[in-house]
């Protein structure tokens, strides 16, 4: 759940311009976990994920989760929600009647332990979804008053106005910061869960989630926590270990359907470094269920070619809930509030499961891609096209990408372009396996190149 976007978007350009125009970086960030930048991030609605819609058809299909090589699952909240002021059929997950207690209509608390179980057995990471901003306005929580912000006659408000189907919390309770720490414990003590996405977390204060960390950091030591919030530095200090990547999104939506340069991407990615200090990670999304499914917004090539560019990029990428299908299905409000299932065997779809397959085993074995550092690649066509290079002690990748729909000449600045060789990605369109750095390149064609460290030495 986020603010709407143009509410988002103001938000994120005030931070983003401040930080920018005063030139001003965090101290630090946090040490984050070798298995957090290795790893591919999957989103899981329960509702939509399966006719069933439940807790039980999701644990069904671990192996088919695992197989496809994503390592933590994000579910999105497992709790029973609010029907005071509910939006359609189904309401938002988003608004919680009962921190402590599963939706009926998921299941029971043993098929979520199961569920996690189920997931630690096969190598994967869970992840909550704590929606720590507001809750239902028939929350259990509601006897307590004090728990939440209020206008000047004592009314409980939405955090925002439009947010009518929800209630604020008040962080200056340290009742209120008890009760929600002594919560997150008992998901960790009870279920064994490895850490939480924690929605609009820009929106609550950062010292109570500095003292969420070091609470939670007692009970399990390799949590993991990631902030739905962009351009807010401070929070990967001391609390987070990643956040999203909004900035590069709205840019993806320019270039791919609003016509904007394909350099703009270099650009909101250099500002972007500028603002974080070095090691920073942000979710590279194209997806998720605040968006209309990428494929319906990008056309399915198109939203490969942004598939490529987020799985090749620093940080650590996101798949959402049938993405692997093609499913097109309306996931983000007004559809949210309702129960869309997933179309699982969409007709006239290239093998998008075995590229993902291919892009997340990529990520794993080679080491270039999980660094801090993209070396960007002039090019003589920068109006359409990307190139960079991820790079270590090892290996060298070179990664150009057509964000335009139609064909293309391009020649890459690569001083030294011997010993590059075509990856080969599993049902990805490649017009020839030319290497650099001449291509002719499809509409929406991208190209991986690899060059060991043995190769590069000869330069």
């Amino acid at each position: 759940m986020k603010l709407p976007l143009i509410h988002r978007l103001a938000f994120t350009l005030l931070t983003f311009c401040a930080g920018w125009a005063a030139g001003v970086q965090a101290g630090s960030v946090r040490p984050s976990p070798d298995w957090l930048r290795n790893a591919t991030i999957y989103e899981i609605f329960p509702r939509d994920f399966s006719p069933a819609g439940n807790i039980p058809a999701v644990t069904a299909k671990l192996d088919e989760l695992h197989d496809l090589g994503v390592t933590v699952l994000w579910m999105m909240p497992i709790h029973p929600i609010g029907k005071k002021f509910r939006k359609g059929d189904f309401g938002s997950p988003y608004s919680i009647r009962d921190y402590y207690a599963v939706d009926p209509n998921y299941g029971t608390l043993a098929d979520y332990k199961k569920f996690v179980a189920g997931a630690h057995a096969r190598g994967m990471k869970v992840i909550m979804d704590l929606v720590a901003n507001h809750t239902a306005w028939d929350s259990v929580m509601m006897t307590n008053k004090d728990f939440y912000k209020q206008d000047g006659n004592g009314h409980v408000i939405p955090p925002v106005p439009e947010w009518t189907d929800v209630a604020g919390l008040n962080y200056h309770s340290p009742a209120l910061r008890a009760y929600m720490i002594a919560m997150l414990k008992y998901w960790i003590r009870e279920c064994d869960v490895d850490g939480f996405r924690c929605d609009v977390a820009y929106m609550v204060p950062t010292d109570f989630w500095e003292q969420v960390r070091t609470e939670l950091s007692q009970v399990k030591s390799d949590i993991m926590m990631l902030a739905e919030a962009a351009e807010k530095p401070e929070l990967l200090t001391n609390a987070f270990d990643l956040d999203y990547s909004w900035p590069l999104l709205a840019t993806m939506n320019n270039v791919l359907i609003r016509g904007d340069y394909a350099s703009s991407i270099r650009r909101v990615w250099e500002k972007n470094a500028a603002l974080y200090p070095p090691g920073a990670l942000h979710l590279r999304i194209t997806d998720d269920h605040d968006e209309s499914r990428a494929v319906a917004r990008y056309g399915l090539e198109g939203a490969l070619a942004a598939s490529a560019l987020m799985f090749t990029l620093d940080g650590v990428p996101l798949l959402y809930n049938g993405m692997e299908a093609g499913d097109a299905t309306e996931s983000g409000d007004p559809a949210l509030f309702d129960k869309l299932t997933i179309f699982w065997s969409p007709k006239d779809r290239p093998p998008l499961r075995c590229i993902y397959q291919d892009l997340i085993q990529l990520r794993k074995q080679y080491a270039a891609f999980r660094t801090c550092d993209v070396n960007w690649r002039h090019n003589s066509e920068e109006t359409k096209v990307v190139s960079f290079v991820r790079a270590d002690t090892k290996d060298e990748f070179l990664v150009v990408i057509n964000f335009d729909n139609r064909p293309i000449d391009v020649r890459v600045d690569e001083p030294n372009s011997a010993g590059f060789t075509l990856v080969n990605i599993a049902g990805a369109p490649v017009s020839d396996g030319k290497p650099p750095p001449d291509f002719h390149l499809n509409g929406f064609e991208w190209r991986i190149y690899h060059r060991p460290f043995n190769a590069m030495a000869t330069k």
